[in-house]
């Protein structure tokens, strides 16, 4: 699968299979993605960066850093650190993914103009 930001400074492969999407509501994922963060997951194995031109990293806790466009400004990555894996910024993804929305983190600290579905 491939996917990048908006401007293409920063584009990456990831081979399947990815994990399902992940809703994270999180005041950091809302802060850094402008609602909340949904991402798929891979083993680093599975991931390569095929352009880092504008790749810029921000560490964001003592856990994870976040990885985005230093040109255009888009969110596309979440690296815990030391879990051999990296998250990836759902809406980064091109064409059709397959993937769905499989769990909500962190409801109690969504943002009050919008609801999450009970299911």
């Amino acid at each position: 699968m491939k996917g990048g930001c908006l401007c293409g400074q920063v584009r990456f492969e990831a081979d399947a299979p990815l994990r399902a999407v992940f809703a994270c509501h999180c005041t950091q994922c809302r802060k850094t993605s402008g609602h909340f963060w949904a991402a798929t997951s891979v083993p680093l194995d599975r991931f390569r960066l095929t352009e880092s031109a504008g790749l810029r990293w921000f560490q964001s806790s003592a856990e994870a850093r976040r990885g985005f466009c230093g040109n255009c400004g888009a969110s596309l990555f979440w690296e815990p650190q030391g879990e051999g894996r990296i998250s990836i910024a759902a809406g980064a993804l091109e064409g059709e993914t397959g993937l769905h929305i499989a769990q909500h983190w962190h409801r109690e600290d969504k943002g009050d103009y919008y609801d999450i579905p009970d299911t």
